[in-house]
């Protein structure tokens, strides 16, 4: 399986077809993909490229990033789609912010913590080690912990659901047969949310918004899987998550979607493990995908993280 909605992208880049490719997350389908295919894939700050000419999904959370198989690559994309777009009415009124002369600052200075937690409950050996491999690159020791992440992946799933319904509505009602079945029962149940419980997700992803961003006095970049494990198989239904079997797809986002929820650029990176790669996420301030580069550039020049090299 090469990840979510952006699997293409991520199996196109892995594959060798071709060098860079655009992605969209919602949820964490730049990240998700660029772990499991082994690549880098950036997911910039929420409003920092424009989604303009992409078809939505959640406007409030839907973000559009590249994926590549090395961190200039991405750095590179990322330059060269910058800039404010009036066609996507998100898109931050921001001047270019180039990264690519910042990439080779390295990581001295830089406050860097592993998330620990909820981004450790769940998580396979294979997720604990990549972070672990990383941690150890960069000498970080320091953990520091993601206040109510539970409760911000069930608020995601709430939003995500009800503005995935509210977008498609007129669609299932009149084309039903059009949509993938399983997709199809998650957009009519999003479509029966009380609308109270949205007006209470969105209350308190604007509380956890303010936690986390306090977090960043303290540190610049925090290091957290990016998926519970490294790609499953084609077909698989379910997976094991602390201990209890549950279904596969909808679980896949557990360590991504309490950071998009709240807009925050990351930095998915590598980690070559055998059999297969696994991600790491490195989770910077907003408007600071420069330090997230800049750890990743990092951790591929000490050769703790690369993409693997496509099949001849």
């Amino acid at each position: 399986m090469t990840g979510g909605s952006s699997g293409g992208s991520g199996g196109a880049v892995a594959g060798g077809l071709v060098p860079i490719a655009l992605g969209s997350d919602t949820n964490g389908s730049i990240r998700v993909p660029s772990s499991f295919c082994g690549l880098f894939g950036l997911k910039p700050t929420y409003g920092r490229l424009s989604r303009a000419g992409t078809f939505p999904f959640v406007a409030s959370l839907d973000h559009v990033g590249p994926l590549a198989r090395t961190t200039l690559d991405l750095a590179l994309a990322y330059d060269a789609v910058q800039g404010h777009d009036p066609g996507d009415p998100v898109c931050a009124d921001r001047p270019v912010e180039e990264v690519v002369p910042l990439v080779e600052r390295g990581t001295s200075g830089l406050r860097i913590a592993v998330a620990g937690g909820y981004f450790k409950r769940g998580a396979s050996p294979e997720a604990l080690a990549a972070v672990a491999r990383v941690a150890k690159a960069l000498d970080v020791t320091s953990e520091i912990e993601i206040p109510e992440a539970g409760r911000a992946r069930a608020a995601a799933f709430v939003i995500t659901t009800a503005e995935g319904a509210a977008l498609h509505l007129d669609r299932l009602r009149t084309r039903a047969r059009d949509f993938e079945p399983t997709i199809r029962d998650r957009l009519i149940s999003g479509a029966l949310v009380p609308g109270s419980l949205v007006v209470k997700a969105q209350k308190f992803r604007r509380w956890y918004r303010e936690q986390v961003l306090a977090l960043f006095e303290d540190v610049d970049a925090i290091l957290a899987p990016a998926t519970p494990f490294a790609a499953p198989r084609i077909g698989q239904q379910t997976m094991l998550l602390d201990g209890q079997e549950v279904p596969l797809r909808p679980n896949i986002g557990i360590f991504t979607q309490p950071i998009s929820f709240i807009g925050l650029p990351v930095v998915a990176v590598p980690v070559p493990l055998a059999p297969l790669p696994v991600g790491v996420q490195i989770i910077a301030a907003p408007w600071r995908e420069d330090i997230a580069l800049r750890i990743a550039h990092a951790l591929e020049k000490s050769k703790a993280v690369e993409a693997p090299r496509p099949a001849e």
